[in-house]
C-alpha cells in the first residue's frame, strides 16, 4: 500500500515548533539546569571552605519554600485573621496580600551570582572610583568571632555606594543579606539584587499585615544565623550628620530572643566615610523645602551623564576627583552578654519594656559606630575652610590649621590615618578636590569658601562633628 499524506504548511510548521519545544523541555533544559546546579554547588563548596561564616542553609532555601514558610507562619496566620476581621475582608483576599508581600520580601539568593559576578562588580566599581582604605578598631575580637553566631554589621548610611563597598570588603568573611529600599525595585536591577540575597523593604509602610510578614522574615533569618548588614539610621543622611538610630529593625531581630537557648547575635559596628559622596548635591538639596522636585527623567539623564563622564576619565583623574573611601570596623557587641549584664530575657518582656532595652542597645551601637567613622581629608579640610569663613587664607595657612587639627584628633583617639610624611600631600589633594568641585574660590593664591557651596562644605564637615 503506497500512499502519502499531505499536510498544510501551517500545520507542518506548528508540529515542528511543538516537537522542538518538547525536545527543549525534556532534554536540553534539564541538562542545562543540571549543569548550572553543579556549577553553583561547586561554588558553594569552594566559598564555604574559605569563609569565616559559612553560607547558612536558610540562604540556600528556594524562594517558594521561604514564601510558604512566611504565609503559614503561626504569627502571620494570627495577624491575618485579625486583619480580615478588622477590615471585613475574606480570608482568601488577605492571604493573597500576604503571598504578594512574602514574594516581594523573600530573596532568591544565588551563590554563583553573588561571589562570581557581584563580588567582581563591587570590587571593580569601588576601586575604579576610590582609593579604598580599611581599618580595624576591634582589639582582634573580629578574628575570634564564633562561626555559629548570627553576625550583624550595623553601619552609618552616607551613600548608596555603601552597599557596594561593604559587600566587597567582607566578601572573604561572609555573604551579606541587606534590606534594600524601594528605589531598587526596577527591572533588571531588582532581579540582580534579590539573587545577591537582599530583600526589599517598604520603609514607610504602616500596613500591619505587611509589617508582620517583614518582621517574621527578619526574625527567621536572624534565628537561622544569616549574616546581615543593617543601616541603623534607617536611611541616608542628608546633612552629613549621624542620625538618631531606629529601633524597629533591631526589634524584629530580637523579638523572642532567649540568650540561654538561641545562638548569639553579634553586632559589629561599621563606620563609613567618603571624600566624595556621589549623591551629595541631591541629598543636600532635599534640605531645602522650597526646592522644586526633580522629575524622574531629570534624575535618569543626570545619572547617565555622570556615569558616562566618569567612565571616560583616566584612572588617575578619577582618583583625584573622588579621593578616599574608608571603612572601619569596631568592637563587636554580643547580644548574649548584653542580656546577661542587664539581667533580662527579651522573649519574656512586654513590648514597652522590650523596646526600652532595644533603644539602649541601639544607642550603644550608634556610639560605637560614631567612634569608628573615618576622618578623611576632604571632611577635615571642609571643617577648616568653614571655620575661616569669610576670610581669605593661603594654602600654607590652611594646611597648618589642618595639621594642628589632626594632632588634636589623634590625641582624642579619633580614627584618622595620616602620617607625618604624607600629611602635606594628602591635604593638598583634599584642597584640590574642593577647588575642582567649586566648593572654594581662589584669588591671588588665597582660598575661601564659595558662598553657594556652604551647605555642601558643611555636609562633609558634619561627618566628623562628633569629635568636637
Amino acid at each position: 500500500m503506497d500512499s502519502s499524506i499531505t499536510l498544510p504548511l501551517w500545520l507542518f510548521l506548528l508540529l515542528l515548533v511543538t516537537a522542538l519545544l518538547l525536545i527543549l523541555d525534556r532534554v536540553l533544559l534539564p541538562g542545562f539546569r543540571w549543569y548550572l546546579r553543579r556549577r553553583v554547588n561547586r561554588v558553594i563548596e569552594e566559598v564555604n571552605a574559605r569563609l569565616d561564616i559559612e553560607i547558612r542553609p536558610f540562604q540556600l532555601t528556594r524562594k517558594q519554600a521561604l514564601v510558604d514558610q512566611l504565609v503559614f507562619d503561626d504569627k502571620v496566620v494570627a495577624t491575618m485573621k485579625e486583619y480580615a476581621a478588622k477590615h471585613s475582608m475574606p480570608k482568601e483576599v488577605v492571604q493573597a496580600k500576604v503571598v504578594r508581600y512574602a514574594n516581594e520580601i523573600a530573596p532568591s539568593f544565588n551563590a554563583y551570582i553573588y561571589f562570581r559576578f557581584g563580588y567582581w562588580l563591587a570590587k571593580t566599581l569601588g576601586r575604579m572610583l576610590y582609593r579604598i582604605r580599611v581599618g580595624f578598631h576591634d582589639d582582634g575580637e573580629l578574628a575570634q568571632v564564633d562561626p555559629d553566631a548570627t553576625v550583624v554589621f550595623v553601619m552609618n548610611h552616607r551613600s548608596n555606594m555603601d552597599y557596594v563597598l561593604v559587600s566587597f570588603l567582607v566578601a572573604e568573611k561572609a555573604a551579606l543579606s541587606y534590606a534594600v529600599g524601594e528605589w531598587a525595585r526596577i527591572w533588571p536591577l531588582q532581579t540582580l539584587i534579590k539573587s545577591m540575597g537582599a530583600f526589599f523593604v517598604r520603609r514607610n509602610s504602616r500596613n500591619a499585615m505587611y509589617r508582620r510578614v517583614l518582621e517574621r522574615y527578619v526574625n527567621l533569618a536572624t534565628r537561622a544565623g544569616v549574616c546581615q548588614a543593617v543601616f541603623l539610621e534607617g536611611g541616608l543622611t542628608r546633612d552629613g550628620r549621624l542620625r538618631e538610630p531606629k529601633q524597629g529593625f533591631l526589634d524584629y531581630m530580637l523579638r523572642g530572643y532567649r540568650a540561654d537557648l538561641d545562638r548569639d547575635v553579634l553586632f559589629v559596628p561599621v563606620g563609613i566615610n567618603y571624600d566624595r559622596v556621589i549623591e551629595d548635591v541631591s541629598l543636600v538639596r532635599r534640605l531645602d523645602p522650597a526646592a522644586a522636585r526633580r522629575s524622574p527623567w531629570f534624575a535618569l539623564r543626570t545619572s547617565f551623564r555622570f556615569a558616562l563622564k566618569t567612565l571616560l576619565m583616566s584612572h588617575r583623574k578619577r582618583r583625584l576627583r573622588f579621593g578616599y573611601a574608608s571603612v572601619n570596623f569596631g568592637r563587636p557587641l554580643s547580644m548574649r552578654r548584653f542580656c546577661r549584664e542587664h539581667g533580662i530575657e527579651l522573649a519574656a518582656l512586654e513590648k514597652v519594656s522590650r523596646f526600652e532595652y532595644v533603644r539602649q542597645l541601639s544607642q550603644q551601637l550608634m556610639q560605637r559606630i560614631a567612634a569608628v567613622v573615618p576622618i578623611l581629608p576632604v571632611a577635615l579640610m571642609s571643617e577648616i575652610v568653614l571655620a575661616g569663613q569669610p576670610d581669605w587664607h593661603s594654602e600654607l595657612e590652611l594646611k597648618a590649621l589642618a595639621a594642628k587639627r589632626i594632632d588634636e584628633l589623634q590625641a582624642q583617639g579619633a580614627p584618622i590615618r595620616v602620617s607625618i610624611i604624607a600629611c602635606e600631600g594628602v591635604l593638598e589633594a583634599a584642597l584640590t578636590i574642593l577647588e575642582g568641585r567649586g566648593f572654594v574660590e581662589t584669588r591671588d593664591g588665597m582660598f575661601r569658601a564659595r558662598p553657594e557651596a556652604i551647605d555642601l562644605l558643611r555636609y562633609y564637615a558634619n561627618s566628623i562633628e562628633q569629635w568636637g
